[in-house]
C-alpha cells in the first residue's frame, strides 16, 4: 500500500524559491496527466489533435506549463458536460479570438488616451484665438499664390 501524503498545506521548497513562471514548460507528461486528471494517453491525443501543444525538451520529451494544465483542465470540463471534441476546439478558438480582441482593445484605449492627453497639452500651451466667423482649418491664401481665372477674349 503507498504511503499517504498527510493533509494540510503543501510542503513548502527552499526559501527564496519561486513557482515557476505560467507559461514555463516544468511538468513530464505524468505529471501533467496528474495535475489535469486525465490519462497520460489522453494528453497524448488531445497533442495529436492540436488542442494543447507542449513544449519539447532537447531529446523529444513532453513539458507542460501551468498553463497547458489549466487548458487540459477547461477541456476536461467541456467533454464531461457533453461537448465534442470538435465543439471544444471551436470554444477554445473562440476564446482565443475573444482575447485578441480584448488585447488590440486595451491597445487601442491606450493609444486614445495618449492621444487625448497630447491634445490637452498642445490646447493648454496654445494662445487663445480671438472669436472668428472663419473656420480655424481655412487660412487665407498667401499673396502670391491665389488662383485667378482669366478668360480669353470676354
Amino acid at each position: 500500500m503507498a504511503a499517504r501524503r498527510p493533509s494540510g498545506p503543501a510542503p513548502r521548497g527552499p526559501i527564496g524559491a519561486q513557482s515557476p513562471a505560467p507559461d514555463a514548460a516544468v511538468y513530464v507528461i505524468s505529471v501533467a496527466a496528474e495535475l489535469s486528471g486525465l490519462h497520460p494517453q489522453t494528453l497524448r491525443t488531445y497533442e495529436r489533435l492540436g488542442l494543447i501543444t507542449p513544449g519539447r525538451t532537447g531529446g523529444g520529451g513532453r513539458r507542460y506549463s501551468a498553463s497547458d494544465i489549466e487548458r487540459l483542465r477547461g477541456i476536461a470540463e467541456l467533454t464531461a458536460s457533453g461537448i465534442g471534441i470538435e465543439g471544444v476546439r471551436r470554444i477554445l478558438d473562440l476564446e482565443n479570438a475573444l482575447l485578441a480582441v480584448r488585447n488590440r482593445n486595451e491597445e487601442l484605449q491606450a493609444e486614445l488616451d495618449a492621444t487625448r492627453e497630447a491634445l490637452r497639452q498642445a490646447l493648454a500651451v496654445r494662445p487663445p484665438a480671438p472669436p472668428s466667423d472663419r473656420l480655424p482649418a481655412l487660412r487665407s491664401p498667401a499673396p502670391g499664390q491665389s488662383v485667378v481665372v482669366w478668360r480669353r477674349g470676354g
